[in-house]
């Protein structure tokens, strides 16, 4: 069954209108929402940054049936997999088994801030495995320790826990990652709507859970301002992650973008008010095999989007969905 999600960018809004937005997003229909985890923001215009566990304590309280998923978090350096092992276990608790963990190997623009380097992509995939060891290890409940190359634990046990486990993804870009994935997660997530990555993932034997992947939009009353806001608020995401994951503050993300162009941009994102255009670039996570769309509604006008959510694009969605299901 295909479901359809709202990312709430971390980066773009306050904690008090994302834990809105999220509300909203129950309302207008979508299936569940996902939070970017981030201590900075990409770009100067982004403007916000607000802890999303915090947010998503809110958003587990005020919210009654809409699903929650982080999008995603480094469970290691910024924090120590206990943190997330029991911050993860209490969201659960508090939205009443709604939340699934989506994990990935960090950013530099976040993870660096705690002055101990920044690690190779190796290096962070062994110690991304060995962090979702010690959290499954921590969810089976008991007083538990484990001594890996990198990561460590001692003595801890979480006391609140879910009656099932929350489920586990793991961002994935290309084979090495997509073999952790079917080693030690439930499902994948991704940011690019490529089968070649669900192919990698079940080739490794995985396949049989949830399949994530980020889709971004720009709405607007018109292609024009869709096109400036999109230029204004998302062109790092022209970067590719090879660079993403490896510029350490806004200021570097500010130079490098400074020469993306808006007919850049417009090649990644549907931009403006036409329906098909956004459901068709949507409607690619789907044909390639994808099954939790995490929609972007890039720019600070979200009620515009709701709007246009609710009364267009998710009947067109829903309506491919159900006839590509039967």
């Amino acid at each position: 069954m295909v479901r359809f999600g709202y990312k709430l960018m971390s980066e773009e809004h306050g904690p008090l209108a994302l834990v809105e937005n999220a509300r909203h997003a129950e309302r207008a229909g979508f299936d569940f929402v996902a939070i970017s985890d981030h201590y900075h923001p990409w770009l100067k215009s982004h403007g916000h940054s607000p802890f999303a566990w915090s947010v998503l304590g809110a958003v587990a309280a005020q919210t009654s049936s809409i699903g929650i998923a982080t999008a995603v978090t480094c469970p290691f350096l910024r924090y120590h997999p206990a943190i997330i092992a029991q911050a993860a276990a209490t969201i659960a608790v508090i939205s009443g088994e709604r939340f699934a963990l989506g994990l990935g190997a960090g950013e530099r623009l976040n993870e660096h801030v705690i002055g101990t380097g920044w690690p190779s992509a190796s290096i962070r995939h062994e110690m991304l495995e060995e962090a979702i060891d010690i959290i499954r290890l921590l969810w089976q409940g008991g007083t538990q320790s484990y001594f890996g190359r990198y990561v460590k634990l001692e003595n801890a046990r979480i006391y609140d826990l879910p009656k099932h486990a929350p489920q586990i993804l793991v961002a994935i870009s290309g084979r090495r990652s997509a073999k952790m994935a079917a080693e030690k997660a439930d499902g994948i997530f991704a940011t690019e709507s490529e089968n070649s990555l669900i192919e990698a993932w079940a080739s490794q034997g995985g396949g049989k859970g949830p399949k994530y992947v980020e889709v971004a939009v720009s709405w607007a009353p018109t292609k024009e301002e869709a096109l400036r806001v999109a230029h204004e608020r998302f062109r790092f995401g022209a970067l590719g992650w090879r660079v993403m994951a490896d510029l350490p503050n806004v200021e570097n993300f500010e130079a490098a973008s400074r020469f993306v162009r808006p007919e850049d941009i417009q090649d990644l994102i549907p931009c403006g008010p036409d329906v098909e255009a956004h459901a068709a670039r949507i409607n690619r996570a789907l044909e390639a095999g994808f099954d939790h769309v995490v929609i972007i509604p890039v720019g600070p006008n979200q009620a515009g989007f709701f709007k246009f959510w609710e009364e267009k694009l998710q009947p067109v969605l829903r309506s491919w969905a159900d006839r590509s299901a039967a």
